[in-house]
């Protein structure tokens, strides 16, 4: 209890010590047209447009979670098929890379003219190619790295190609996969609101920043980046949650390592 007590009052510390320079800094120097506000007019600003924060976290979030869900599923789908078919080894994976070098975000107006202009089909289509290549690439390497020893073991007792999956491949591949949905959750975030700047409901989040920035409210711009990087960081230690249940014996768990 005490190494997990010293171990988050550092970045606790470090993170107070950030905002009182920041605060004090602007407080000091005063700059004119400074688009950075400090700290306690972006807390004042959550306070102030509460309910909106609210209601743009939810939708923005809605996108997040939805697409971040399908496109884990689709990545972990390939990977498996990937890992247990050759043929679906070499026609898919060089499609993947392909489609991986594609600006994604560049996509998002094609995807409006396709969907709606407010319809969340598009943005949750962003958010779900995004999150798929690094999830897919790290599972697909973490299924290659089952010890060839214990499968040919499994294979004198003549176990299955799926006993073998579940057993053997899916435990070695569990911690690149729950890497790549660390990163996944973050980029979940970044995808949905940039994606959320070409088209989508105008009370989300990006279309917030956006407004809020062109009529030079800082404060409230930066209030609604402020839930933006909640959201993402709830995302990320649920990952990490998930991933201290599911593989409590790993040495990264074991050690508190996030």
């Amino acid at each position: 209890m005490r190494f997990r007590f010293a171990e988050a009052s550092a970045p606790l510390v470090a993170g107070v010590g950030i905002l009182l320079l920041w605060e004090g800094s602007l407080w000091i120097l005063s700059p004119d047209g400074f688009v950075l506000p400090p700290p306690s007019d972006i807390l004042g600003s959550v306070g102030e447009n509460a309910s909106e924060l609210w209601t743009a976290a939810r939708i923005t979030g809605w996108v997040v979670v939805s697409g971040l869900v399908v496109g884990v599923a689709f990545a972990v789908a390939a990977s498996l098929l990937v890992n247990r078919f050759r043929l679906a080894r070499e026609a898919v994976t060089p499609l993947m890379v392909a489609v991986n070098a594609i600006p994604i975000i560049a996509l998002a107006p094609i995807f409006n003219n396709w969907f709606g202009l407010t319809s969340p089909r598009s943005n949750q289509i962003i958010v779900v190619l995004l999150v798929f290549f690094p999830v897919f690439i790290n599972t697909v390497k973490g299924l290659s790295l089952a010890d060839s020893s214990q499968i040919e073991l499994m294979e004198t007792y003549a176990a299955s190609q799926w006993r073998i999956t579940r057993e053997v491949r899916i435990p070695t591949a569990m911690p690149l996969f729950f890497t790549s949905l660390k990163v996944a959750s973050s980029l979940a975030v970044i995808g949905a609101i940039v994606a959320e700047y070409f088209g989508g409901r105008q009370d989300a989040l990006g279309p917030m920043i956006t407004q809020a920035a062109g009529l030079t409210r800082y404060a409230d711009a930066w209030a609604a980046v402020l839930v933006g990087t909640i959201v993402g960081t709830i995302l990320y230690f649920l990952a990490v949650a998930a991933e201290r249940a599911a593989m409590p014996w790993h040495d990264s768990v074991r050690r508190g390592s996030i």
